[in-house]
């Protein structure tokens, strides 16, 4: 979706007028207006604002630029009530919820998610539980939570 169709339909969903999306975000309505028409966009410090206020991640009002992948566990960080936030609310595009939540990480030791990953994910025919380990803990390497 375009930046200026998801605004406008942010906008919408929360059932706010143009003047009053401008209002939360100290902007004037006309700044709306023209970023709903696609003539310009917000800037940085507006988008922050808007994703703090209205719960949305940063790469999503972006119009989903970059493919984020939780660099904790692997999972694709397809939906914005998938990643995690820091203490202030704001998003870490970095992590999912499960790996990351309230400024802390869930899995400090790379054997505990493992065995969470061995027991609950699906694994290849024929594939027994050594191998699924073996093949997960190389995928988990490449993630920056587990480089070396």
């Amino acid at each position: 979706m375009e930046q200026s169709a998801l605004l406008k339909s942010l906008r919408e969903k929360h059932r706010l007028t143009q003047e009053e999306f401008a209002s939360k975000l100290m902007v004037s309505r006309q700044a709306v207006s023209r970023w709903e028409n696609g003539e310009t966009q917000p800037g940085v410090e507006t988008l922050k604002i808007i994703s703090r206020e209205f719960n949305v991640s940063i790469n999503t009002l972006l119009g989903s630029p970059r493919q984020l992948i939780c660099q904790c566990c692997g999972m694709p960080l397809t939906e914005d009530d998938y990643i995690s936030h820091e203490p202030d609310g704001s998003f870490n595009e970095a992590y999912c919820k499960w790996c990351y939540a309230d400024g802390k990480y869930q899995y400090s030791d790379k054997e505990i998610l493992l065995d969470y990953l061995v027991a609950h994910m699906p694994s290849l025919p024929g594939q027994n539980s050594e191998e699924k380990r073996l093949q997960y803990d190389a995928y988990l390497e490449t993630l920056d939570h587990w480089k070396k």
